[in-house]
């Protein structure tokens, strides 16, 4: 096996996943942009969530909104319900796994604020039951995807967005992810607090 060949073959694989989602992501992203910045304008938050890498992904964002992106600015809402280990462990301990993040949302979710639920496949249980407890709390969802969007896709309403990758391969989606996540933040940033275009 030529591994050279192989390590290769996935920046050139990343580079053509990332070169389709330019031309299909554009729009998806400016719209769940407008609606991140009209959240943080009416004084709510942004939260959180996803499995594995994506729950990399929810602790990323959140980090570049209360901390900053790439200018100097105050902390903006945002909270990653991913990170409490005895809040994670006693809700799957005592009721469900797939009740993690609902739980949360439940507790900390109000009208008018945002989740970003975040799954490669579309269909990861607790992200689903995340989205119906922002649903009962009057939230809209940005939900990041990829493949077919999978039951997410079917679990969001008119007035939630969607950024779907389009990509088969998990780690392709993770990486179009990723570069979603800093468009959303120097998107936000511009909006918020202008400054020098790139």
């Amino acid at each position: 096996m030529d591994l050279q060949n192989r390590i290769l073959g996935h920046f050139l694989e990343s580079i053509e996943t990332k070169q389709q989602a330019a031309s299909e992501l554009v729009e998806p992203i400016q719209r769940a942009g407008d609606a991140m910045v009209n959240c943080l304008l009416n004084e709510k938050k942004i939260l959180s969530c996803g499995n594995g890498g994506s729950a990399g992904d929810a602790q990323h964002f959140s980090a570049e909104l209360l901390n900053r992106f790439e200018k100097e600015r105050p902390g903006l809402p945002a909270v990653a319900i991913t990170t409490d280990s005895s809040t994670l462990t006693a809700i799957a301990n005592d009721y469900q796994y797939n009740e993690i993040f609902s739980k949360q949302v439940s507790a900390l979710g109000q009208a008018g604020d945002i989740l970003l639920g975040i799954s490669t496949s579309g269909n990861s249980e607790n992200v689903i039951e995340a989205i119906k407890a922002a649903h009962d709390r009057d939230m809209i969802v940005v939900a990041l995807t990829g493949r077919d969007g999978g039951r997410i896709a079917e679990a969001l309403r008119d007035s939630d967005l969607e950024i779907r990758v389009p990509a088969e391969r998990t780690a392709r989606i993770q990486e179009v992810h990723l570069v979603v996540i800093h468009c959303l933040c120097d998107f936000i940033d511009m909006k918020l607090f202008g400054g020098d275009e790139i």
